[in-house]
């Protein structure tokens, strides 16, 4: 790479030189922009250093370095407090901080009162994929549109870029729905595992079904979005929510006899009654969903 390519590319200013971080700045430094990092702990950034990156002495210097200003640090309190005496006018701030989608509209206003424009990001990677196109990592971002326009190219070095609008909480809301999405899919799955552990059943030999049963369901999600935007739950049910609920006792029976807790089922075995109960058991599990909907419930 040449020195002209080299300065062809956009520098990029990053603050916080954790895990995540670290691996942000080694895409950025391999695909040949400036970089210059700053952490609240300046050993952690002397690896960085040694691999090109100029290392600033405080958070101030190092947005005063670059225009396009990259925060991934670890709360929004932290990110309040490194640019609190940082000169923000003309500056561009994108926050891959994990946060609340209120957090994130919080500060994209206080980086707006502050001269800055704002996108704020969910990053869909663990640090091994940064820097990997083929491992499928990708990056949710929401706020600026222009400057997301601007910096599209730069921001889609580490990973996948996904345009969710300009709120600047929907990056922070898909980020957090997908992984409120994988929670629960790791809760079944550990109870899965719990009620085969005590037989004599290979892990390695039933994990593959269990994968395969996963993906075989996952294409539900298609079934309850459709349902939720025509506002009925009815439509094209296979296993309705009184078929459902009247297996509900069989997973308990279960749990019991191979000793096995069942707190992750039951808060939504639970739901699935208390909704049949209302009277809506020809619906599908979908309806639930008014259970858990806090501005309905009054």
């Amino acid at each position: 790479m040449t020195d002209s390519t080299v300065a062809s590319r956009t520098p990029v200013t990053l603050l916080g030189a954790g895990a995540m971080g670290t691996a942000l700045a080694r895409a950025w430094l391999a695909a040949g922009h400036p970089v210059t990092v700053w952490n609240r702990t300046p050993a952690r950034a002397e690896a960085l250093a040694a691999e090109g990156a100029v290392v600033a002495p405080s958070a101030a210097a190092a947005v005063a370095a670059g225009r396009l200003v990259i925060a991934c640090l670890l709360d929004d309190a932290s990110v309040g407090q490194a640019l609190d005496a940082a000169d923000l006018t003309g500056r561009d701030l994108v926050n891959l901080t994990t946060g609340t989608p209120g957090e994130g509209r919080a500060r994209a206003a206080w980086a707006e009162a502050r001269g800055a424009r704002f996108v704020d990001g969910g990053i869909m990677a663990v640090p091994p994929m940064i820097g990997v196109p083929e491992s499928g990592g990708y990056v949710f971002y929401s706020g600026s549109r222009a400057l997301f326009d601007e910096h599209r190219a730069t921001l889609a070095v580490p990973a996948g870029t996904r345009w969710v609008g300009t709120d600047p909480g929907f990056a922070a809301l898909h980020d957090v729905a997908l992984l409120s999405a994988m929670n629960g899919m790791f809760a079944g799955m550990l109870h899965a595992f719990a009620l085969v552990r005590p037989e004599d059943i290979a892990p390695k030999d039933f994990a593959p079904l269990l994968a395969d049963w996963l993906t075989a369901m996952a294409p539900a999600v298609h079934q309850t979005a459709e349902q939720l935007h025509s506002g009925d739950y009815t439509k094209d049910v296979v296993s309705n929510l009184a078929m459902q609920a009247a297996g509900v006792p069989t997973f308990l029976r279960t749990a019991e006899e191979q000793r096995v807790s069942p707190e992750l089922l039951t808060p939504y075995l639970e739901l699935m009654r208390r909704r049949v109960a209302q009277g809506h058991g020809d619906e599908d599990g979908t309806g639930m969903i008014e259970l858990l909907d806090l501005r309905r419930r009054g």
